[in-house]
């Protein structure tokens, strides 16, 4: 399969390449001169794949520097929800004093039985 597709793609970049050496229909004007026949359909064709090239590159920079930005960005609004958080936490929490009131009772029950424990164990 791998062959045949090769084969195919090998003949139909002989197909192109004969349309355009043969048939010679690209114009290319630069600047008053009109430059037709197999030397226009070569420079439309060196003038397009370097505006590719040209495309290509530009597009790869511009990825990157958006990468970067938004990466940033990122950062500046991981750390805004982390204040925002914070600043929630402080402002919420005399409301949540009456709920912290019996985990604090919960706390020093578990922390006092095992220090009793630990002290067992070390005798």
């Amino acid at each position: 399969m791998k062959k045949t597709a090769a084969i195919i793609i090998l003949f139909l970049f002989a197909l192109l390449v004969w349309n355009v050496f043969t048939f010679g229909d690209s114009v290319v004007s630069i600047g008053d001169e009109d430059i037709g026949g197999p030397l226009g359909a070569v420079l439309a064709t060196v003038f397009a794949g370097g505006g590719m090239l040209l495309a290509g590159l530009i597009m790869l920079f511009v990825g990157a520097v958006l990468a970067v930005v938004f990466a940033g960005v990122g950062i500046l609004v991981i750390g805004g929800l982390a204040v925002g958080a914070c600043v929630l936490a402080l402002m919420i929490s005399p409301l949540l004093l009456p709920l912290l009131v019996p985990l604090a009772i919960v706390w020093f029950f578990v922390s006092r039985s095992r220090k009793h424990r630990y002290m067992q164990q070390a005798v």
